[in-house]
């Protein structure tokens, strides 16, 4: 069975400088209120362009990005790499609202898409429907209210980016994930996948849909697809989460008075998380996945499921995904073990991506145990290096 406890394996591609680094980071983010302050000053500080680009750049963003640009990025691929950990280059750049900003996202996405093609250590590209189309316009056409005209044509040209990036993949046979969003978008993003995967998925899964399985309808939903893929054939790619709305879908339900879409507690998302596995590796030979997560338990489940199912360890339809700077512990053991493991390594300008740098941050402060986790680990390797 696979263990993640060997910190030796965990932590072999970092210096005593680095663990060091690591650990003062995570130790200030296990603090909610300097977590939080820390955010806002930093981005107070980039408006006013004060110095602190220098900082950010050689603490946090050193940690959980891998550089400004994708050949910037090379540096971090080759040493994952040497590990057998391949890499997922995001482009992490949010919040942007502006066609001509869309079409930026959309060349870079296309420009990734060209890059992995090259480089054998990228085994995907990644993207976010809201990177290259206004979330107001993917909202009203969730609630199908009729377009305008303009709007009519808005939309067609998202859907053509969408159609431009996923062609572009199907081209280069680099498997495209399209990240999960909010509930209240999230049909449409669905809907515009679907066509997507029916198209580009004819002779193996290029089009990867994401899962948020702490949505309770999200197991129905890979049902209702697998009988889709079967009828029109064509093979079906999903990465799964858990998800990262969870407070912000909760508050909406409420507020506008319809029944949250979230499950009534984590069991449940859990035992859903691990059940669409199950209904995956049952189904193998048509249904390619990759499981985002840093949920131990649920990667000890994969592993044992694919034993079952006898599927092999470096079978590319069955990928396990953890963010750069987190779990290290899970991604170099399941590596080191023969999996076939990715890191999502984010990229972009550091004003760009300091909102996704936050979140992290905060990330890391409100998930139960996972700053403490990745403390304890640290410490335990450093202690082993002494010795």
């Amino acid at each position: 069975m696979i263990s993640f406890n060997n910190t030796e394996v965990a932590f072999r591609s970092k210096s005593k400088l680095q663990l060091r680094k690591a650990y003062y980071l995570f130790k200030l983010m296990g603090n909610p209120l300097l977590s939080t302050i820390g955010g806002n000053l930093a981005k107070v500080a980039i408006k006013m362009h004060l110095p602190v680009k220098g900082l950010i750049k050689r603490t946090i963003f050193q940690l959980f990005c891998g550089g400004e640009s994708m050949e910037k990025c090379i540096p971090r691929i080759d040493e994952l790499a040497k590990h057998n950990i391949k890499t997922i280059l995001d482009y992490s750049v949010e919040g942007k609202a502006s066609e001509k900003d869309f079409n930026r996202t959309m060349k870079q996405i296309l420009a990734s898409i060209n890059f992995a093609n090259k480089n054998k250590n990228i085994p995907f590209a990644v993207f976010k429907v809201t990177g290259i189309a206004r979330i107001g316009l993917l909202e009203k056409v969730n609630d199908e209210k009729a377009l305008n005209e303009e709007e009519q044509k808005e939309y067609d040209r998202v859907v053509h980016r969408i159609n431009k990036i996923c062609k572009k993949a199907h081209q280069h046979a680099i498997p495209i994930m399209i990240d999960a969003e909010e509930s209240w978008i999230q049909n449409t993003i669905d809907s515009i996948i679907e066509n997507m995967m029916r198209t580009y998925n004819k002779e193996r899964a290029i089009v990867y849909n994401t899962l948020q399985m702490y949505r309770h309808d999200r197991l129905d939903y890979l049902k209702k697809m697998h009988k889709d893929s079967q009828i029109n054939g064509y093979f079906l790619g999903f990465k799964f989460v858990r998800g990262a709305y969870m407070e912000k879908e909760n508050a909406r339900a409420q507020k506008m008075g319809y029944a949250t879409p979230i499950q009534p507690n984590k069991e449940a998302s859990d035992k859903d998380y691990d059940l669409a596995m199950e209904y995956a590796c049952e189904n193998i030979h048509g249904i390619s996945i990759c499981a985002g997560t840093h949920n131990e338990e649920s990667l000890e489940y994969l592993v044992k499921l694919m034993k079952s199912y006898k599927i092999e360890k470096n079978n590319t339809k069955v990928y396990f995904a953890q963010l750069l700077g987190m779990s290290d512990h899970i991604s170099y053991n399941l590596a080191n073990d023969g999996y076939n493991t990715v890191k999502y390594v984010p990229y972009g300008p550091i004003k760009d991506v300091l909102p996704y740098l936050i979140r992290r941050a905060e990330e890391n402060t409100s998930i139960a145990g996972q700053t403490g986790r990745e403390l304890n680990l640290i410490i335990q390797e450093i202690k082993r290096r002494k010795h």
